[in-house]
């Protein structure tokens, strides 16, 4: 089991990591419609939808990577009060309850979404550049799919908790400012 929460924690880092280079993709779009717009009186068609596939692919695609790094928001306030095997098995019940429902929706309709879109090469309706987005309705089952495993990985993790009373350890990517300044007082 900590070989397959390894590897595809590993994966979710990997694929999150990549696609956050849309966002340097996603400003420099957006200074170049800024230059075009206002210093040569020529804003382009295409940026405006540009910019939502880029920022599409950025939310979708980071989804596993927020997951296997424990950074998605919750409500903690009664849940850090609980014992690590408690919290296991709250969180293995809301996996099985609501996560995986709707991730395993999200792949297999998502799927039938994208190839649909790709059938019929789909384009912008609500833009004049009529640019394509078949290629981005492609993220959408892909993002269920690398959640579905992300989430499989959390599952295992709540089943090592419940039997070894504490939480496996997670990758640390990055680390908040506090957490930094604490860690270096020593504390």
């Amino acid at each position: 089991m900590k070989k397959y929460i390894n590897f595809i924690d590993q994966l979710s880092i990997k694929v999150g990591k990549s696609f956050s280079w849309c966002i340097l993709i996603l400003c420099l779009g957006t200074c170049y419609e800024v230059v075009m717009a206002y210093a040569f009186n020529k804003p382009t068609l295409w940026n405006f939808d540009f910019s939502l596939q880029m920022y599409g692919a950025i939310f979708m695609m980071a989804g596993a990577y927020t997951l296997a790094t424990a950074a998605h928001v919750r409500g903690d306030v009664l849940y850090r009060l609980m014992k690590p095997t408690k919290q296991a098995r709250l969180d293995l019940v809301l996996y099985i309850v609501f996560f995986f429902p709707g991730v395993l929706a999200l792949t297999f309709y998502g799927y039938d979404y994208a190839a649909l879109a790709w059938r019929v090469q789909e384009t912008s309706w609500s833009s004049p550049a009529q640019i394509q987005i078949y290629m981005a309705k492609s993220l959408i089952p892909l993002s269920g799919f690398f959640l579905t495993l992300q989430g499989i990985s959390e599952v295992m993790k709540c089943l090592i908790c419940i039997k070894e009373k504490q939480w496996p350890e997670r990758i640390v990517v990055s680390m908040e400012t506090e957490q930094l300044l604490m860690k270096k007082q020593g504390k």
